[in-house]
């Protein structure tokens, strides 16, 4: 497929890969997700190819019921696939026992979404190292404190979650995700509950993040604004990968989605009239 974007033409596929020098932080290969059987059967993914690189922030988006969300949580470990082959690193997850799928994600994937998830009775810096202490990892004392820098989260330490903003938890939130070092991010909605103030900071330390300390971020997002923050832009509508973008604007997403708006309103009639003729 090619997109034509202001000045560029992008020839674009979803099984593209990795440029030259770059390795993917996490990857799906012919990944098929299937909820239920018979009548109630529903399939969420459908055969998806899909790789994030290392050292950048990718975007997902679709419409409602595309798939983006469930892409995210079999790539993150969160829910099993039902065909397919899925990667963290080198490291396949598909057959890990349950155990070694729960340490694989506590130890080399970050959570960040919409709910922030942070401990009213613990202040931000226990919040920020509460899994590693948890698991009984030791930080690295220099990499913690260049996150915390770098998320402008010192003055706020001592506070506790109810005594900051919703795009001060927001930011403990991604520096509990960061400090483990994780080889991949992933951001679920992060600004799903902020003001657009707040989610304009939040993504912008999402972007530094990748910019400044290296990491790769998967950010799930329906906001082409937010999208046009990433380095490139994945599509999924009806369980697949349609088409990407690469160093997206908010316009070119905005286009992109319409589009795919535009035909999840076609699949939908087509199915209803294949399911009136059904019944005649």
């Amino acid at each position: 497929m090619s997109i034509e974007s202001g000045h560029r033409t992008e020839t674009v596929s979803p099984s593209t890969g990795p440029l030259p020098g770059q390795r993917y932080a996490a990857r799906a290969e012919g990944v098929s997700k299937v909820y239920g059987s018979g009548e109630t059967r529903v399939t969420a993914l459908d055969g998806v190819d899909a790789g994030f690189v290392r050292g950048e922030l990718t975007a997902v988006m679709g419409p409602s019921g595309s798939g983006k969300s469930t892409l995210m949580q079999c790539v993150a470990g969160l829910d099993r696939v039902t065909e397919g082959r899925v990667w963290i690193g080198e490291q396949e997850l598909t057959g890990l026992p349950e155990r070694a799928l729960t340490e694989l994600r506590r130890d080399r994937v970050g959570f960040v979404f919409q709910s922030f998830n942070l401990l009213p009775t613990l202040n931000a810096k226990e919040n920020i190292t509460l899994p590693a202490d948890l698991a009984g990892r030791t930080l690295d004392t220099d990499w913690v404190e260049q996150v915390i820098d770098t998320l402008g989260l010192r003055p706020r330490l001592a506070h506790r979650p109810g005594e900051l903003s919703g795009g001060q938890q927001q930011r403990v939130a991604c520096a509990r995700a960061l400090v483990g070092r994780p080889e991949l991010i992933l951001a679920d909605e992060p600004t799903g509950n902020l003001d657009s103030r707040a989610a304009g900071e939040v993504l912008g330390l999402l972007r530094r993040s990748v910019d400044d300390l290296g990491q790769t971020i998967a950010l799930v997002t329906h906001d082409p604004a937010a999208a046009a923050h990433a380095d490139r832009v994945l599509f999924l509508l009806d369980g697949r990968v349609v088409t990407t973008l690469r160093a997206p604007s908010a316009p070119d997403v905005l286009e992109t989605m319409a589009g795919l708006e535009q035909d999840a309103l076609g699949s939908a009639s087509a199915a209803g009239e294949d399911t009136r003729e059904t019944g005649r």
